[in-house]
């Protein structure tokens, strides 16, 4: 039950309390309502916001080429494009030039409307005035109309009018900005992110020049692939050393009455896994959508309808979609005049009437080529029937070890796991912690009914290149996937799954970053699809507690610390307190910083890339301890403070 504070003896509350943020305040205020968060992921969305931009001008038909440059420092870029260039002439509701609109206020911009833009990457209208609130500086140049416009911005704020510099022949915008180091928590850019987005924004928009320059690692790269998602999907598959189970991949493009583009490529392997790389009007929806949602009900009902009509029916076994989209690799590509997104991120699409067409399309496409190659389709029909089959052993496999548990008295969860009263894995959260100290006190802090606890003992093993049978003989390891119920590896089933969300609570300090690292690494290995939906989690604990008077303040590292520190008054009095480890809170500060839904922060676990995420595994915890020293060489000059 929620409670109501007391009013305060003596407090008004009329007009004078009310705060207005003008202009591009509200963003600098709250940033991550913009850009997702002020992680480096919200770093890269800035430059992603802008490179949309110009990609906006490819898809109008204005543009070829962009070239994207990360300079020198590491922390500023620079996008430019030969499109037509940002309008410059004066607003008529603004009294100013369209640019400096465009670039300080929010929802300003030409793709509200079909007449300059058919597509494009949304229409949110806040990409370009975001990353100028974000930028320490930002300065953009145009060439139009034959001659050459400027102008510079601190912090959203121009300094001075837009100027007509020189007369020029030519077109396009340039748009060179920094970002604040005092809004994000680093300013370094990442090349090979940059890089990998680069390249995967070329397959996109087949037939796009995008030269990236990289000065910090003194290269340069050029990506222009006319065969668009087609080559994508080849290209991911060989990098990943994914075997396909039929030679000719399916492939499919279409315009439909309302303008909306589908291309959708497809391959079925030999792998366990699926996964489905979505783009709408080149932008990824990591989180899937009404796309989505279509795409895999077409796959579904295109081979079942195949095997109704072709009187394909396995003997003893159920063919359920899951065994017919199994080891499936695709990508899907959309692009629409009027997308509907998730959020300022873009990361899901909610376009409702998408998901019958992209269904429709995909249905009949698939069923027709089956069809058609019927070689092709007897290696798909088997490749199904063998997943239900050993879905089926699976199942079975389970229910004898049941038997066999309930009839020898075995215990079927860890005894040292504090479970919780409900039963509903929708509600529930399994927290990992370390030791058993750390355990006693988050068992007292937390919501028994729907929080359970489980902890370890130690450093967990690191699984990397090991195999099923190693990791299971680990007790740590098998104590967990005890818990979780899903089994694990080819036996690995997310419906028997015991919590919504799976939770990493480790010290504040490098050995609970290790810690959390290996268990990482264990899941990524071998329970993908826990961090595919969302379901793992980074708690957060505060290292530092520190007192002002009455008042007690938590700092989650040294940054945080000073920072509060930094506030206070010169002659203001005040303790620091460096915890240790989890076992040195309090219960009651455990649940008021870490447990408590109200007042926590979470971090959720993303795979952007499944091959860098498997390559950066490799390297940091694999057998080649020479790879290891390099990535560490490379990396250290990023790092401001280490802690070892």
């Amino acid at each position: 039950m929620a409670t109501v504070a007391e009013p305060k003896a003596k407090r008004s509350y009329s007009a004078d309390d009310i705060d207005v943020l003008e202009g591009l305040e509200a963003v600098r205020m709250r940033p991550s309502m913009y850009i997702g968060g002020v992680d480096s992921k919200g770093l890269h969305h800035l430059l992603w916001e802008v490179v949309d931009n110009s990609v906006d001008e490819y898809l109008a038909g204005h543009c070829s080429d962009i070239k994207v440059t990360l300079h020198k420092d590491g922390c500023s870029c620079t996008v430019s494009d030969n499109g037509r260039g940002i309008p410059v002439d004066k607003h008529k509701k603004y009294k100013k030039s369209a640019l400096e609109v465009i670039l300080t206020v929010l929802h300003a911009g030409g793709k509200f409307s079909d007449k300059n833009y058919t597509r494009s990457g949304g229409l949110h209208g806040v990409g370009s005035s975001v990353v100028n609130a974000l930028s320490m500086k930002m300065t953009a140049t145009v060439h139009r109309d034959g001659h050459e416009y400027f102008q510079e911005y601190r912090r959203g704020v121009p300094k001075a009018p837009v100027k007509k510099v020189k007369p020029f022949r030519g077109h396009g915008t340039t748009i060179f900005f920094r970002p604040d180091e005092k809004i994000f928590r680093t300013i370094h850019f990442k090349s090979d992110v940059i890089r990998q987005h680069l390249e995967d924004i070329s397959f996109i928009h087949g037939g796009l020049k995008i030269t990236f320059v990289d000065e910090v690692k003194k290269e340069t790269h050029e990506y222009s692939n006319p065969e668009g998602i087609a080559a994508y999907l080849d290209k991911i598959l060989g990098d990943e050393k994914r075997k396909s189970v039929h030679e000719e991949k399916f492939t499919i493009e279409k315009d439909v009455s309302d303008g909306t583009r589908y291309e959708v490529a497809l391959r079925w392997t030999e792998s366990s896994d699926t996964w489905v790389r979505s783009y709408v009007n080149g932008i990824r929806t990591h989180a899937g959508g009404t796309h989505e949602s279509g795409f895999k009900s077409g796959i579904t009902k295109a081979v079942k309808n195949y095997m109704e009509v072709h009187e394909i029916r396995p003997k003893g076994v159920a063919v359920g979609p899951e065994d017919i989209r199994e080891g499936t690799c695709s990508i899907l590509s959309v692009f629409h005049s009027d997308p509907m997104f998730q959020g300022q991120t873009k990361e899901k699409l909610n376009n409702p009437e998408v998901a019958g067409q992209v269904e429709g399309l995909v249905r009949a496409g698939v069923e027709t080529w089956m069809n058609n190659n019927s070689t092709i389709a007897d290696s798909i029909i088997y490749r199904v029937i063998l997943a239900a089959k050993l879905r089926a052993a699976s199942r079975e496999a389970i229910k004898e070890v049941k038997r066999k548990s309930a009839s020898s008295k075995r215990v079927t969860l860890p005894g040292k796991l504090l479970d919780c009263r409900s039963t509903k894995p929708e509600e529930s959260e399994l927290f990992i912690v370390e030791g058993d100290s750390a355990g006693g006190s988050a068992g007292m802090g937390r919501d028994s009914r729907k929080q359970a606890i489980l902890p370890l003992r130690g450093k967990v093993l690191n699984t990397e290149s090991l195999t099923v049978s190693r990791v299971v003989a680990n007790q740590e390891i098998s104590d967990l996937v005890e818990t979780l119920g899903t089994g694990i590896g080819p036996n690995f089933d997310i419906r028997r799954l015991r919590y919504g969300r799976v939770i990493l609570l480790m010290d504040a300090d490098s050995d609970g970053y290790h810690i959390s690292t290996l268990l990482l690494t264990f899941l990524f290995r071998h329970m993908m699809e826990l961090v595919r939906q969302g379901r793992v989690y980074l708690a957060q604990p505060p290292l530092y507690r520190i007192s002002i008077g009455k008042d007690v303040h938590y700092a989650q590292d040294d940054a945080a610390k000073e920072e509060i520190l930094s506030g206070l008054a010169s002659n203001r009095k005040y303790e620091v307190t460096r915890f240790k480890g989890l076992g040195e809170m309090t219960p009651q500060q455990l649940r008021d910083t870490t447990l408590d839904p109200k007042t926590r922060t979470l971090l959720q676990v993303n795979i952007e890339s499944q091959v860098e995420a498997d390559q950066t595994f490799s390297q940091l915890l694999g057998k080649d301890a020479s790879e290891r020293y390099r990535v560490i060489m490379e990396e250290s000059t990023m790092v401001d403070d280490l802690d070892v």
